[in-house]
Order: C-alpha cells, then sequence, then structure tokens
C-alpha cells in the first residue's frame, strides 16, 4: 500500500481568513483602486449603498466603511490575481485618476508591489499551488510586529485556537498562523515597535468555537458578544506575563454562522465589452 504523510493535510482549528475591514473615506476612490485596478467584484447582494462596499476576491473579502479616517494595516497584505500582467496593465490605467494619493505600483520578476490611494502595501502574486490553487483570494496578511513579539505570538494563537503555527528558520522573527487553506497570518519583527493601532479588524472561522471563547474570556480578552455566533477580541498577549504583544482585532465566527462559506460572485477582470465571450462573465476561481 501507499504510503503518505498525514500531517502534511493537518489545518489545525482556524478554517478560514474571511475578510479583512479597512475604513476609507471616499467610495469613488476605493472603486477605481479594488475595483478597476485590483480587479476585485462589488457584492452585489450586501452593503451596495455608499456607507459600507464589500468586494469579492475569491472566496474572501474587503469590507471598506465609509470613515473620515482611512485605516491602514501595519504590514502588507498578499493577494492572488488570475495574471500579473493583466493586472499590471489595469494599474497602468487607473494610475492617472489616482494622481495626487499614495498610489504606486512597481513590477518584480514574481509579484507586483502596489501601494493603496491610503497607503495600504499589497504583494500580489499570480496563481500557486502555495497558495491553495486559487485564481483570486486574500492567501496572507503579514504585520509587522516589535522585536522578540513572534513566538509569544504563535504560543498565543496555538495555545488558545489550536492553530498551526510555525517560526522561521532565523530565530524566531516571523509567526506563520495558518487561517485556511493555503491562507496565513505572518507576524514578521521589525527593528522598531509597529505603529499605534488604528482599529482595523480581519474575521476568522473556527472550527472549535467555544474552547477558544472560554482561554479568552478566562482572561479577560473578550470585547463583543456579538451574538451566539461571533464574538470580538483584540489583544494578543504572553500567555505567561499577560503583557500584550500586538493589537489587532478578531471578529471570531463558529462554522453555523450564516456566512460560513456563502457564495460570492465573482467577476473575471479580463473581460471586457471588447473582447466579450459568452458565458464567460463569471471567474472560475479554483
Amino acid at each position: 500500500m501507499a504510503t503518505y504523510e498525514r500531517a502534511n493535510e493537518d489545518m489545525g482549528n482556524v478554517v478560514l481568513l474571511d475578510h479583512l475591514n479597512l475604513t476609507i473615506p471616499d467610495q469613488q476612490t476605493a472603486t477605481l483602486f479594488y475595483v478597476v485596478g485590483l480587479g476585485f467584484t462589488r457584492d452585489p447582494y450586501l452593503t451596495v449603498g455608499l456607507e459600507n462596499m464589500w468586494l469579492n476576491l475569491g472566496r474572501q473579502q474587503f469590507h471598506l466603511p465609509t470613515r473620515q479616517e482611512a485605516q491602514t494595516v501595519r504590514g502588507r497584505i498578499g493577494l492572488v490575481v488570475p495574471s500579473l500582467d493583466g493586472l499590471e496593465e489595469r494599474l497602468r490605467n487607473v494610475e492617472p485618476g489616482l494622481a495626487g494619493t499614495a498610489f504606486a505600483y512597481s513590477r518584480g520578476d514574481e509579484a507586483i508591489d502596489v501601494t493603496g490611494p491610503w497607503g495600504n502595501r499589497f504583494r500580489c502574486s499570480g496563481p500557486s499551488e502555495a497558495f491553495g490553487g486559487t485564481l483570486m483570494g486574500l492567501p496572507y496578511i503579514e504585520f509587522d510586529v516589535a522585536p522578540g513579539t513572534a513566538a509569544g505570538i504563535a504560543r498565543f494563537y496555538e495555545t488558545v485556537f489550536g492553530a498551526s503555527t510555525s517560526l522561521d528558520a532565523n530565530g524566531g522573527s516571523a509567526a506563520s498562523v495558518q487561517v485556511g487553506r493555503g491562507q496565513s497570518l505572518v507576524f514578521r519583527e521589525t527593528g522598531e515597535p509597529p505603529a499605534a493601532y488604528d482599529g482595523h479588524h480581519l474575521a476568522i472561522y473556527l472550527a472549535d468555537f467555544s474552547s477558544p471563547h472560554a482561554a479568552l474570556d478566562g482572561r479577560g480578552l473578550v470585547t463583543e458578544e456579538s451574538n451566539e455566533h461571533q464574538y470580538r477580541f483584540t489583544d494578543i498577549v504572553d500567555l505567561e506575563s499577560g503583557e500584550v504583544l500586538y493589537q489587532l482585532e478578531h471578529e471570531v465566527r463558529s462554522m453555523y454562522h450564516p456566512m460560513f462559506q456563502r457564495p460570492l460572485v465573482n467577476r473575471d477582470p479580463a473581460l471586457t465589452s471588447r473582447n466579450y465571450r459568452r458565458g464567460a462573465d463569471a471567474l472560475a476561481i479554483g
């Protein structure tokens, strides 16, 4: 009989990184950047007004509520796009309309680095089995953290959430937390403490929903009892000293949440009125 390394298929308790929420001051500029430039699809069913915008990319979303102050991830957001050539062309086309903002981009051998209108940094890569084989998605978010905190952050996620974690080979200067198939949160130590936290949040789904809640609640870390399917916390702490290692609001959801595995509409960003093919409107995300 054939033998396999079964541990390679283990995921840990966190089954999905669902969305990243960032406030923005201007929905028109956001549409030009995220929809026209990056190629995301505005959700046609929910938050279709001017107060918020939900954007689909594969099985994940960006939530962009309108606020006066823009929020910025202290690090870098990883994206998978169907084609780097197509992305580069779209970015070139939106560049004049984003003049006067922080928008910029540069192409390397294997990725395009993009700075959004309000300073968020993105690294856009093509499809890869390393990212679960999807054509479009949110495979990772990399956060800048203070020196000496990565190992404690890994212990927090592993102990409290039952997540699969790893430290890089450079003495633990970065902690990687698996948060779904081909998805991770990476906490990378930098030379200086990160900037002040501005309140952005992300959403994750858990298989074991109650045990992490009990662990967080026992330490006084639960900040919101949203409903029976969801709670929130912000402080990632050293489990021995209680010291806050990093702040990042987590919207923690159970697999009974009504939005778990909600089908998301994804258009093919390469399709235009000039090259239209009947039946090819939707992107098969893989």
